[in-house]
């Protein structure tokens, strides 16, 4: 039930969402009034500000401000642990093939450490999505670095779980079958206070490896940004705005440790 209302939280959570329930608002009023120019003014405000490559960073920097850096480059950890969310959803109409999402550097950093031998086994995280009833995101990207060379006896994969909180939950059950000590969690940098929370309640203690910036001087570097409006810094501003709610929900729901 929760990751079913986690999912339809989602459009409450979208400056798209706010304005379309603006412009709906808009619509049921009399018109000629003046509220009906005033949501409809609004929702082109919201737009507006929330798709500005300047407002989208500094709601990300924002996000991503908490999000530690743990990991210690002359350590061989025991395995790395990457979280899901890195492949496109499949597409009833595509094949059975996915691409990699804006969060690919999840996998390639995780590759990295594994060619320089800064783990000995990897563990990747994520199920198989409700829309896509086919292998698991994990398989698939287990069948990806197999491809670039990493051995599959090196390779877990974890396929039940469908967010955060499942993540940790099933990661920890496999980390505890295996006996792994040492730990490095990898993940995008604006979901990694949460997601270390959850490995935390869940009783795990891993090093972080925060990745995939999608604000400050990096992210500007590679996507400059100014005040005209995107459609790419719109969804950035989405995406950081819905994991400061879903933050605060974790905790709400005790799913994370402080």
């Amino acid at each position: 039930m929760f990751f079913s209302l986690s999912k339809s939280l989602d459009v409450l959570l979208d400056p798209v969402g706010w304005a379309l329930l603006l412009l709906v608002a808009s619509w049921l009023l009399r018109r000629g009034s003046n509220l009906v120019r005033w949501f409809q003014g609004a929702a082109a405000a919201v737009l507006v500000v929330f798709s500005s490559g300047a407002v989208a960073d500094a709601i990300a920097r924002a996000a991503e401000r908490s999000a530690p850096q743990t990991y210690r480059p002359d350590q061989v950890y025991d395995v790395v642990i990457v979280l899901g969310g890195i492949m496109e959803q499949r597409k009833p109409w595509m094949d059975a093939r996915r691409d990699l999402s804006g969060a690919a550097e999840r996998i390639t950093r995780t590759f990295e450490l594994l060619r320089q031998g800064r783990a000995r086994y990897v563990l990747i995280s994520g199920g198989v999505e409700h829309e896509d009833p086919g292998s698991s995101e994990a398989e698939q990207l287990s069948v990806m670095l197999q491809g670039w060379g990493v051995p599959a006896d090196a390779i877990s994969v974890e396929t039940r779980s469908r967010n955060t909180h499942e993540n940790a939950v099933e990661s920890a059950r496999i980390v505890a079958e295996a006996g792994w000590k040492s730990m490095l969690l990898v993940t995008s940098a604006v979901r990694m206070e949460r997601a270390l929370g959850c490995f935390r309640r869940a009783g795990l203690r891993p090093d972080a490896l925060s990745v995939d910036y999608g604000g400050g001087e990096a992210a500007q570097a590679q996507h400059p940004r100014n005040w005209l409006p995107r459609a790419v810094d719109l969804a950035l501003s989405a995406e950081s705005l819905r994991e400061v709610a879903g933050r605060l929900v974790y905790r709400g729901m005790g799913y994370t440790a402080e």
